[in-house]
């Protein structure tokens, strides 16, 4: 059996790369081993090599599972663009197109053949692919198989069913992102068979992230304005939290910019293949969209992709981010964040009628990333970690954490966002009789003290336990126990950010720094 690099010369002629990307030569050589596999890389990592080349070089049939029409269309164009048999069966076809599949397929030799999930469930395709020649089962946004992970596809959990009908060939699954537990879910899931498991790429160095925290609307659009004008030219995506959210932002963004659309669910068919179309011939530059604009959309040139309001998960939140800079090229990923946005996840968390388990994943994921957002630690850094990245980093020194004086997205000091903070601002709060509140301990000498030496903890603590920053404790919540600079687990339970969990697995820690920091 050959390895990945006796693939070079292939590599070079059919697809006319010189070399792998991270992550590629590893997950070829397990595939060309027989063995089932899991690659976990971000989009455009180039995921799709994966199974690409060892099809050409295994000489037989190769399955794909892909989760939609155009996905699948533009894969097998794409493909036979380069010369290699490819071809997909779907409802949109004529009965003649897919006999010339079929036809194609019997002639013998390599073949990549996309299918979709409720396609490989039928009993006709089960008959068919008992004889066949199959090489490999490659299934793609693999996420959708565990009920754990942000896109839970009913249609996908069924696809043990691959295993059960053919055990000898071997399988791999793709997905942009997964966490551990994830991972776990679906290998079982798909009864996997002692699986190699590669988590490879998800760092992006000419991503900037920056989270930009927002007191209301006024400021939000006031951002976001100024990031579209900064932005380099190429297109922008625009990621909104509801149907009406997108549609009020894009007739916002539309008195000042030309180019601007919206796509959503509820849009007829017809007017979301018009806007996409448009998208993709550059027509519109600026697209404002729900998560519905999701899969298969890969345009090289998007210098900003922007989240008006926070996403329900971190999964799902770089899912999107990294849809950005695909060319390699500079490109801005920007959260526009108001603790209000929570309050818009957890409802759609409360009228969920999942069963209660998944309620409270979901409940802890929004969690997860609202802790992201409030900070903690280096953003790519955060990110990596938390996905269990082969190769980890401690800074990036392109994101608003590491490299704060530089703000690349849009500065919080730009005249037009300070007009728009004093617009919106509201009435400054009472307090219970009627006296101002009490001016932040952060501006006293010793509570920027308590706040380092708990940043310095929390760094170590993460470290050591090999988990982001921000899931011990975000800025906010550090700031807010080097304000208050609670003596107690009561007191503890009363700082923003802590309830009994954290109390109960960092509050004894907390404390002691605390308490020693007062001996000093």
């Amino acid at each position: 059996m050959a390895d990945a690099s006796s693939l070079t010369p292939l590599l070079r002629e059919r697809f006319g790369l010189t070399s792998f990307r991270k992550g590629q030569a590893e997950i070829i050589a397990s595939i060309l081993a027989g063995r089932d596999t899991m690659a976990i890389m971000p989009t455009g990592s180039g995921k799709s090599l994966c199974y690409q080349l060892p099809a050409l070089a295994q000489t037989g049939l190769v399955i794909v599972v892909s989760p939609l029409i155009s996905l699948m269309n533009d894969q097998v164009q794409s493909l036979r663009r380069l010369g290699i048999p490819a071809g997909c069966i779907h409802s949109g076809q004529e009965d003649a197109q897919k006999r010339e599949v079929f036809a194609e397929i019997g002639s013998g030799g390599p073949f990549i053949l996309f299918l979709s999930p409720e396609r490989v469930q039928k009993a006709g395709f089960i008959r068919w692919v008992r004889p066949r020649p199959v090489t490999l089962f490659a299934i793609d946004e693999a996420h959708c198989i565990s009920q754990w992970g942000h896109d839970f596809r009913p249609d996908y959990a069924a696809l043990d069913l691959l295993r059960a009908e053919r055990p000898d060939v071997p399988m791999m699954l793709l997905t942009a992102t997964a966490t551990p537990h994830v991972i776990s879910d679906i290998s079982s899931r798909v009864r996997l068979r002692d699986p190699e498991i590669h988590v490879h790429g998800f760092y992006r160095p000419n991503l900037y992230i920056q989270v930009a925290e927002c007191a209301h609307e006024v400021e939000k659009m006031a951002v976001l304005q100024q990031a579209l004008r900064d932005k380099p030219p190429g297109r922008a995506i625009i990621y909104c939290g509801t149907r009406k959210g997108c549609e009020e932002v894009a007739g916002a963004l539309s008195q000042d910019f030309n180019d601007v659309d919206f796509y959503h669910a509820g849009l007829p068919p017809g007017e979301r293949e018009r806007v996409q179309g448009d998208y993709n011939r550059g027509t519109i530059s600026t697209l404002v969209a729900t998560n519905a604009f999701g899969m298969g959309i890969d345009h090289p040139d998007v210098r900003l992709v922007a989240h008006y309001q926070v996403p329900a998960n971190l999964e799902s939140y770089y899912q999107e981010m990294g849809r950005a800079g695909r060319d390699g090229k500079d490109a801005t990923c920007l959260l526009l964040y108001a603790r209000k946005d929570k309050g818009l996840q957890s409802f759609f968390i409360r009228e969920s009628v999942a069963p209660p388990e998944i309620i409270k994943h979901r409940w802890t994921a929004l969690d997860t990333m609202i802790h992201y957002a409030e900070g903690g630690g280096c953003r790519h850094g955060g990110i990596l970690t938390y996905f269990r990245d082969s190769n980890p980093i401690a800074s990036c020194g392109h994101c608003d954490t590491c490299d704060p004086k530089s703000l690349r997205a849009v500065r919080k000091d730009a005249p037009a966002i300070q007009a728009a903070r004093a617009q919106g601002r509201p009435r400054r709060a009472r307090g219970p009789r009627g006296e101002p509140p009490k001016p932040s301990l952060l501006a006293d000498p010793l509570a920027l003290r308590r706040m380092e030496t708990l940043r310095d903890w929390r760094k170590t603590f993460a470290k050591d336990n090999e988990m982001p920053a921000f899931l011990v404790f975000s800025d906010k919540t550090l700031r807010a126990l080097a304000d208050r600079n609670p003596a107690s687990r009561s007191d503890l339970l009363a700082v923003y950010g802590i309830g009994e969990q954290k109390a109960d697995f960092f509050g004894s820690d907390v404390l002691k720094v605390l308490r020693e920091l007062e001996k000093e």
